[in-house]
């Protein structure tokens, strides 16, 4: 740590502690996850797995990765910082004013981008929330992070079988103890878009049994009819029970009145990433 002056801490965790920090070197921000190796194994494994998957990640919506280094049986995560502090806590100052349905879109748009980058390299994230997409410049960025608990396939079809989660974004297939893939995400990336919209959670029950219930029912108000009929079609589709019938990432940014926004966020980047998909190349423009 003597790289780094420690400003203050900013969150605390299962894993430990992060810290908001500067480089000495640079003078630049950045969050330094610690991970007290002192504490089981199996967080010990879990960390060491999120700086794998953190190092691999190169996505503008996706939480940079700098580097990791340990100390006094201590690991430590050197990460990018989001000025803009995390999703729940911008939606917790609306103090029920809703978001324009612009501003929403580009969120979710920019969280799906995200998402297809991981599901497209067979990586499940299983915790996603807005506790855990992170905004920069101004809000107007969004990043997906914490990969603490995420899982790599074998291949896109093999299931997992751990039951993990925060309760209120967790899918009807994790509820039943089932099996599950790629689509327990979609169902929390609904759980997102929805709090973006309703500036609630959509899933709410005075104790686990009952909110277990209404997940598996997908039981839930609709969004306020101010939005556009587009998107208050889509939430009940990330809300499919089976999850054979919910959309796959690519599917959902396929959606016309999604397709439209996302050449705004197709940095060179994201837009090479996307050809061998053979994902709308006409907004690729042809290079050398």
């Amino acid at each position: 740590m003597d790289n780094y002056d420690v400003i203050k801490v900013i969150g605390e965790g299962a894993f430990g502690k992060a810290f908001l920090a500067n480089g000495k070197a640079d003078g630049k921000y950045c969050v330094i996850k610690e991970i007290d190796f002192v504490k089981p194994n199996q967080e010990k494994e879990a960390s060491k797995k999120e700086v794998i998957l953190l190092a691999r990640m190169k996505h503008p919506n996706i939480v940079t990765f700098f580097s990791s280094f340990q100390e006094n049986n201590r690991l430590f995560i050197v990460m990018e910082y989001c000025d803009g502090g995390d999703l729940m806590r911008r939606i917790r100052r609306q103090r029920g004013v809703l978001f324009s349905e612009d501003q929403i879109l580009s969120w979710f748009v920019q969280i799906s981008l995200g998402l297809k980058y991981i599901h497209d390299r067979k990586i499940l994230h299983r915790d996603i929330k807005a506790q855990n997409i992170f905004l920069s410049k101004n809000g107007m960025v969004a990043k997906l992070g914490d990969f603490g608990i995420a899982r790599v396939l074998n291949n896109s079809m093999e299931l997992a079988r751990t039951c993990v989660g925060t309760p209120y974004y967790i899918s009807p297939e994790i509820c039943q103890n089932k099996p599950y893939n790629n689509k327990t995400d979609i169902w929390s990336l609904g759980c997102v878009l929805y709090e973006l919209c309703a500036l609630k959670h959509p899933f709410e029950g005075n104790n686990l049994h009952q909110l277990v219930l209404k997940i598996c029912q997908a039981h839930f108000a609709p969004i306020p009819t101010t939005f556009s009929h587009d998107l208050q079609a889509l939430i009940p589709q990330l809300f499919e029970v089976s999850p054979r019938d919910r959309p796959s990432i690519n599917s959902i940014l396929k959606s016309p009145f999604l397709e439209n926004l996302i050449a705004k966020y197709l940095t060179p980047e994201v837009s090479l990433e996307m050809i061998p998909c053979g994902f709308w190349q006409r907004f690729w423009l042809a290079g050398p």
